[in-house]
């Protein structure tokens, strides 16, 4: 990609975004926000090694699972601890 149409993930980290870029499918220019979340909650690098180590066809799955956790974990973190806290109960 030129230096003009840089993904989301490569214009949030300052950096030139390769031809080949991992991130660039599934973290538009457009939705900056949508990185950001992710980058806060995972981190890029443990991103990019989650996806390279997925086969082509299952990471736009993945992009947006971890799109929609990190959201939900940015928009309220202690929702998982209440979800987990909370004793199920057997009717």
């Amino acid at each position: 990609m030129s230096n003009s149409t840089r993904c989301a993930a490569c214009k949030s980290l300052r950096r030139r975004c390769i031809k080949d870029c991992v991130l660039a499918p599934y973290f538009p220019p457009t939705n900056p926000q949508r990185f950001a979340c992710v980058h806060k909650i995972f981190g890029a690098s443990n991103t990019t090694k989650m996806l390279e180590q997925l086969p082509l066809h299952l990471r736009p799955v993945a992009a947006d699972c971890m799109s929609f956790e990190a959201s939900t974990r940015v928009e309220d973190p202690w929702k998982c601890w209440d979800k987990l806290s909370t004793p199920r109960t057997n009717n």
